[in-house]
């Protein structure tokens, strides 16, 4: 028997990211998904693309209603702005369900930090100790037993995964971090704003979020967990005119200097094995070899990431690069691997 899903918040890029990866589950069945905006319409009617798949046409948008959507599905996504996705988290947990949320309204264990970064109370600070942060490769077992998972953002996805593995091995300094990272249009959500019109973003790369995107508050504290101490980065986001795609250029302090070709070879063959032990057999961490760099071409679609690092030994300096699908590996089909986990699918089930 599969598991009934449902969607709240089915129209957005995440949403509908979600209605692709779901709509093919192997042990997943679509049963609700909920749109104000598109009520009483079916998935076929505003997603065209679906339209080929049976129950894109049979099932219908509806306003989103917690107790009927207790009725109708198992585990529920919620795919919403922060601030919104805890109002329908709370009384579906009441009612027994699990909660994947892709807003950022449970990914921080600080009610006071939430309010510093989001401007406003949290709105159910008494479920933050419950949530899991849903980064599978790093919290797999949490996130088996979980009632509410907390999906992470895109951009913290790119830069933990390559960072939390050095830092947990001791390799780097905890210090003096940078993350530079670029981001495809799609990251901003479907909305209409003046920035993101086409001929804003078209043949333009600029900077925002500067110095302080409220993705930095679950970058810090994740990092922090790793290191076993407060860790305080430089972290600059950047708008590309790509659809989707994230590239993040991470600068590191190695924990010992090297100045020396022997000295780096030794780095070297620490920070390679560092990474196969943590990443070797994980089915989305794409590591890369010899020349290659991570390339946003190679990852659009998929749940994978890239991460690829040099030594530079001019600056003394670790760089390490990483690239994925802000849309797939940054939200929707990261969601769907936890998902997965808690109902002790095939990690990979609708994934590959």
């Amino acid at each position: 028997m599969k598991t009934r899903v449902g969607i709240v918040g089915g129209s957005g890029y995440s949403g509908e990211e979600l209605l692709r990866i779901m709509l093919s589950h192997p042990r997943a069945e679509l049963t609700a998904v909920t749109s104000r905006q598109y009520a009483r319409q079916s998935l076929a009617q505003i997603f065209p693309k679906f339209a080929h798949h049976p129950q894109a046409k049979k099932l219908k948008f509806t306003e989103p209603q917690a107790d009927l959507l207790a009725r109708e599905a198992d585990l529920i996504f919620l795919a919403l702005p922060h601030g919104v996705a805890a109002e329908y988290a709370l009384p579906l947990l009441k009612l027994g369900r699990k909660v994947i949320d892709l807003s950022a309204d449970f990914r921080l264990k600080s009610a006071a930090v939430y309010k510093e970064f989001y401007a406003h109370d949290h709105p159910a600070p008494e479920l933050l100790a419950q949530a899991v942060y849903g980064l599978p490769e790093i919290y797999r077992d949490k996130i088996r037993q979980a009632k509410l998972v907390a999906s992470p953002g895109c951009y913290p996805t790119s830069v933990l995964l390559p960072i939390i593995p050095l830092l947990k091995a001791g390799l780097i300094k905890s210090t003096g971090i940078i993350a530079d990272c670029l981001s495809g249009v799609s990251g901003a959500g479907r909305k209409v704003e003046l920035d993101y019109l086409f001929v804003e973003c078209n043949e333009s790369v600029r900077p925002y979020g500067v110095p302080k995107h409220r993705h930095l508050s679950e970058i810090e504290q994740e990092l922090s967990v790793a290191a076993g101490e407060t860790v305080t980065i430089q972290f600059t986001p950047h708008l590309v005119p790509i659809n989707r795609g994230i590239l993040s250029t991470l600068y590191l302090a190695p924990e010992k200097h090297f100045s020396t070709e022997q000295e780096m070879k030794q780095l070297a063959g620490k920070i390679t094995a560092c990474y196969q032990a943590a990443y070797e057999l994980e089915p989305f961490v794409r590591l890369l070899e010899g020349k290659a760099l991570p390339d946003t071409k190679n990852v659009t679609g998929t749940n994978v990431i890239e991460i690829a690092w040099r030594l530079d030994q001019r600056t003394g300096r670790l760089i390490v690069m990483s690239a994925e699908d802000n849309l797939v590996k940054g939200a929707s089909g990261q969601a769907v691997q936890s998902m997965n986990l808690m109902c002790d699918f095939p990690e990979a089930d609708g994934l590959i």
